[in-house]
């Protein structure tokens, strides 16, 4: 095979040098001017971005929160607002607590807008919380049926609430859409009224972005939105300053093995006198939870009849059971005895070492008591 020729340069005439000179020296102003436009970009760009931090936060917006009709609005918790160390807490002590409550049931919370959104946990939650069944179906697969259990769970939660004042700050169309603002407005509430044994931050409050329809125009703006107020509000309604430590204290930590001891004791001194009523007990925590062998035992005690009208010889509710052990605890105070520092909140829920304190206050002054 031969080799290809070779070619020689082929020599540029003198006018197309003009001609580079002349694209040459037109590139390089254009060059200028895109140099210069970027510029001013960046310029431009470093001016909103300073600007933009001294406007309140951006929220990413879901193309489903856009869709909207007129004059209707929709609320999402500001991204910023959700890194808030004192938010994260509040989540993460009412899970806890939900998950203590229910921790027979076997169910177990891991997201708040995704696990009570269809009613289901809500009605476990609160069928444990006032010790009542409600009469809803337990699986429902649909949006119409979920709505309905919901409808009905927070129907029951409202009986419960409204006559203390409560100011109700959801409904069904918010909690089933996974509205978090209004299932933690529910469960704080919730959590407050049975005066659950936990500790809420206080002055927890977010940044809340309020899109609104008008005209066919999105509008946003920023609100804040209070969910924990102060301690004193907490201890006020519900919550009790955290008792000195005492005997049962250091019974429960450092011997254990002797608490036995302190029951069966307890047992035999409650029973010597309930027997007479032909009434037994067998377990301290749970048969004294509803108040009414307290109260029929300070009758014995301190011989005299208590009028049925006084208490609830059946009670049902939550709410029942704290009024029988209130009244008990002012028998006790009426028989000489110092105001439980026992909450009879506690004693509801089946704290065993409140109980232990009230019976062994008891204990102490009718040991003798034939």
């Amino acid at each position: 095979m031969s080799a290809a020729p070779l070619r020689s340069p082929t020599l540029r005439p003198h006018r197309m040098k003009k001609e580079e000179s002349f694209l040459g020296k037109l590139g390089g102003t254009l060059a200028r001017k895109k140099k210069a436009k970027e510029v001013s970009d960046l310029q431009e760009e470093g001016k909103n971005a300073i600007n933009a931090s001294m406007n309140p936060s951006t929220v990413d917006i879901h193309p489903e929160d856009t869709l909207l009709e007129e004059n209707e609005e929709r609320t999402m918790i500001d991204p910023n607002s959700k890194e808030d160390p004192k938010f994260k807490e509040l989540i993460k002590v009412l899970i806890d607590w939900i998950n203590d409550v229910l921790v027979e049931e076997r169910i177990i919370v891991k997201q708040l807008e995704e696990d009570l959104y269809d009613g289901q946990v809500l009605q476990k939650l609160l069928e444990k919380l006032a010790d009542r069944k409600l009469n809803v179906a337990e699986v429902t697969q649909s949006e119409i049926g979920q709505k309905q259990k919901l409808q009905t769970v927070l129907e029951a939660v409202h009986d419960l609430l409204r006559p203390h004042g409560w100011t109700i700050k959801w409904n069904v169309d918010s909690i089933h859409g996974k509205n978090l603002i209004s299932i933690l407005h529910l469960l704080v509430a919730l959590a407050m009224h049975f005066r659950a044994p936990i500790r809420l931050p206080e002055h927890v409050s977010v940044q809340v972005v309020v899109v609104r329809k008008r005209e066919g125009l999105l509008q946003t703006t920023h609100v804040s939105e209070e969910l924990t107020t102060t301690t004193e509000c907490f201890d006020f309604y519900y919550f009790s300053p955290k008792p000195e430590r005492d005997a049962f204290d250091t019974l429960f930590d450092h011997a254990p093995d002797k608490l036995s001891v302190v029951k069966k004791s307890l047992i035999t001194f409650v029973n010597k006198h309930l027997n007479k009523l032909n009434l037994e007990v067998t377990e301290l925590e749970t048969q004294f939870a509803d108040g009414v062998y307290l109260v029929l035992l300070m009758g014995l005690l301190e011989d005299y009849f208590v009028p049925l009208h006084n208490f609830y010889l059946t009670p049902e509710s939550f709410d029942q059971k704290v009024h029988n052990v209130s009244f008990a605890f002012e028998l006790m105070q009426d028989g000489g005895l110092k105001k439980p520092k026992a909450r009879p909140e506690d004693v509801v829920n089946l704290d065993l070492k409140s109980t232990l304190r009230v019976l062994y206050n008891l204990f102490t002054k009718y040991k003798n008591v034939e």
